[in-house]
C-alpha cells in the first residue's frame, strides 16, 4: 500500500470505524488498479504469427523471383531478416527492405544484417505493411496468411507491370500464379504483375486495320478482333508483365502478335512492323 492509500485509510477510520476503513480501502485500491490499467500500453496486435522461412525455401523464392543486381526487394513480414539479407548477400540485389510490426524482430533483423555485412544495402522498418509504399520494389517477397494476402492483392495489382511477387505457402486467391514450385513439401508461388490491356485497340498490320476489343482477368486476355466488318474471337491471349501475346485466326490462318505494352501503345517484338494504339 502506498502513502496516499494509507492516509485515505486513516481519514476513513476517524470518520466512521472499521467498516468505513474497509470501504475506503476497497475504493482506493480499485481506483489505483484502474489508473494502472489505463496507463499500461495496449498489447501489440500482429496479423501474422512469426514463423521463420527455411533457408532452402528462401533460396527458391529468390530464384523464382529472378533477383539480380538491378533489383530492389521488399520483404513483407520480414521476421529475422533472412530473406532481405539473402537477396543482397546471395543474389547481389542493389538493395532490400524488410517490414515488420514486431520491434523484437526488427532489432534481431538489424543485428543479423550487421553480422552479414549488408547494412549499407539492407534496412528494416517497424511499420504496418498496408501503409508501406511498395512502388519502388522490383520484387516483393512475403510469408503472410491467405486473409492478409487477399487484403493486399488490390495494392499489388496496381504496382508497375513486371513486378515479381513471391509468396511462401499462401496464394492470392483466384489470381492464378505464373509459376508454382514445391520445396520439401512447402509451396512457393510466383506472380508477375500484368500490364493493363483491357479495352479497345486499333492494330495496324501493313495495309490491314484490326479492331481489338479486349477483356482482361489478371494475366488472361480474351475478346474479339474485327477486320473489314467481320468479327472473330481471339484464339488465345495473355499478359506477362509488360509483354502481351495475342493470337487471332481469320480465314483459316492464324496470326500471333507479341509486343510490349507502353501506356496507350503496344510496340511489336523483334522485327515485326505492326503497331497497336488504344481507341
Amino acid at each position: 500500500m502506498n502513502v496516499q492509500l494509507a492516509m485515505q485509510a486513516m481519514q476513513a477510520k476517524k470518520a466512521g470505524g472499521t467498516a468505513t476503513v474497509l470501504l475506503a480501502l476497497g475504493l482506493a485500491l480499485s481506483g489505483a488498479a484502474q489508473a494502472q490499467t489505463q496507463t499500461q500500453p495496449a498489447p501489440l496486435r500482429l496479423d501474422v504469427p512469426y514463423v521463420p522461412t527455411p533457408d532452402d525455401v528462401v533460396a527458391r523464392m529468390l530464384e523464382m523471383g529472378e533477383v539480380g543486381a538491378d533489383d530492389f526487394v521488399i520483404d513483407l513480414g520480414s521476421g529475422d531478416g533472412r530473406i532481405a539479407i539473402a537477396a543482397v548477400k546471395d543474389k547481389g540485389a542493389k538493395g532490400a527492405m524488410g517490414v515488420d510490426l514486431n520491434p523484437e524482430r526488427i532489432s534481431e533483423a538489424q543485428e543479423n544484417a550487421k553480422k552479414a555485412g549488408v547494412t549499407d544495402k539492407v534496412t528494416f522498418r517497424q511499420q504496418n505493411l498496408f501503409e508501406t509504399d511498395l512502388g519502388k520494389a522490383d520484387v516483393i517477397t512475403m510469408y503472410l496468411l491467405e486473409t492478409v494476402n487477399a487484403k493486399l492483392r488490390p495494392t499489388l495489382l496496381q504496382l508497375k507491370p513486371g513486378t515479381r511477387i513471391v509468396s511462401h505457402a499462401f496464394s492470392l486467391g483466384d489470381w492464378r500464379p505464373d509459376e508454382q514450385a514445391n520445396v520439401n513439401g512447402r509451396t512457393v508461388y510466383l506472380w508477375v504483375v500484368p500490364a493493363k490491356v483491357e479495352g479497345r485497340w486499333t492494330l495496324t498490320d501493313g495495309s490491314q486495320n484490326m479492331t481489338l476489343d479486349l477483356k482482361q482477368s489478371f494475366q488472361a486476355v480474351s475478346g474479339d478482333a474485327t477486320v473489314n466488318g467481320r468479327r472473330t474471337a481471339i484464339s488465345s491471349g495473355k499478359v506477362v508483365g509488360e509483354e502481351v501475346i495475342l493470337t487471332v485466326q481469320f480465314d483459316g490462318r492464324e496470326r500471333t502478335y507479341r509486343g510490349k505494352v507502353d501506356g496507350a501503345r503496344i510496340a511489336p517484338a523483334g522485327t515485326d512492323t505492326w503497331r497497336a494504339e488504344r481507341g
